[in-house]
């Protein structure tokens, strides 16, 4: 037995030992890539890389637009709380006037009302006089008592423009919170894509960053032109026919708006004039030809006369996504302008790049 360990104990010695020390590590390596520590990730393809980063985006831009909305409303709200307030300063001065008018004439009633009327009467040099001043004196005290019950209404408008004001307040601090949230997911999602095409070659990553979906809603009716391929396939930002002729002189100036600002960057929030997000581009577009539309996608979708694919015109406005989180401007043979997202900046592209929610006519 005693020779049996000793045989035992020298099997752990010298290159043996050595070699289970090796695999006692790497099997701690195995351990710790398991458990998430010091474990490589997995080497993702272009193709899969846009399909995640192009999904990023969507996300990105649902939330730019619910930011967007919630902006427009936090303004209001906030010029509604300033208008409260100034409203309620004025009244406040008001008051202090009519307060201080009342005091001097309690201060004068209290001097002079130690004498009974009849005894002023009677000792009055001048009882005609008196008479008159006493009937003034009525008069004025009816005018004072009109002047309290003033006084007291002006009380209570400023408490109504008070809680008013303090119920406002609360909808500003509200809508910030709403802004805050939706600021952080926007800018998560975008840093999320960011460190997504870090990780790729910049030939990959260009063509990761195209504007246009991994995969293209549906097949398009009917074949471009061939300078039409080349513009929208290879990024390209001017135009490549002119602007096709709307049928409106106010869509048609929103029409050359948007053929002007091709190039320009996408930025989350902006609405021009050097930089745009999808609603903004729109927005700004038709502000110049004198149309105002609101902030967001969904609320533009209503914000004028629907019409269907069939009908499309330069101008109309044409949504994606079953969420309408995506707008840009029809500009005739099946494209439209937009902009895209922060790879890409504002670009002509086909409309059947995207799922196809509606269209709107505003001019």
């Amino acid at each position: 037995m005693a020779a049996h360990r000793k045989l035992r104990a020298r099997s752990l010695s010298g290159n043996t030992a050595r070699t289970a020390a090796t695999l006692a590590l790497a099997g701690a390596a195995t351990a710790t890539a398991f458990d998430g520590t010091g474990h490589a990730e997995p080497r993702l393809t272009t193709a899969q890389v846009k399909t995640e980063v192009d999904r990023l985006y969507r996300e990105a831009e649902a939330a730019t637009e619910k930011y967007n909305g919630a902006h427009e409303k936090a303004s209001a709200a906030q010029h509604r709380l300033n208008s409260l307030r100034d409203e309620t300063a004025r009244r406040q001065v008001r008051l202090d006037t009519a307060r201080s008018a009342l005091g001097s004439f309690a201060a004068a009633q209290y001097r002079d009302g130690t004498i009974a009327p009849s005894w002023q009467l009677a000792l009055s040099s001048s009882p005609d006089r008196y008479l008159d001043g006493a009937a003034f004196a009525e008069r004025a005290g009816d005018r004072q008592a009109k002047q309290v019950a003033r006084v007291r209404a002006q009380l209570q408008e400023i408490e109504r423009l008070r809680g008013a004001a303090r119920v406002e307040a609360r909808s500003v601090r509200s809508r910030q919170a709403e802004l805050k949230r939706q600021k952080d997911t926007v800018t998560t999602k975008l840093e999320q894509a960011r460190q997504l095409l870090e990780r790729l070659t910049p030939p990959e990553r260009a063509k990761a960053a195209d504007g246009a979906p991994a995969t293209p809603a549906r097949a398009t009716r009917s074949a471009p032109t061939p300078a039409a391929s080349a513009g929208v396939s290879s990024g390209r930002t001017s135009a490549p026919t002119g602007p096709a002729t709307a049928p409106d002189s106010r869509a048609s100036a929103a029409v050359a708006y948007a053929y002007r600002k091709l190039g320009s960057p996408y930025v989350w929030g902006a609405t021009g004039p050097n930089a745009f997000d999808c609603s903004g581009l729109i927005q700004a577009a038709y502000r110049s030809a004198g149309i105002s539309l609101p902030r967001t996608t969904y609320a533009q979708i209503n914000a004028g006369r629907r019409v269907s694919r069939s009908q499309l015109r330069p101008g109309d406005l044409v949504f994606f996504y079953s969420g309408i989180s995506h707008v840009g401007m029809y500009v005739g043979n099946g494209r439209m302008i937009h902009a895209p997202n922060p790879s890409a900046p504002v670009r002509v592209a086909p409309i059947d790049q995207m799922p196809f929610a509606g269209a709107t006519r505003v001019a």
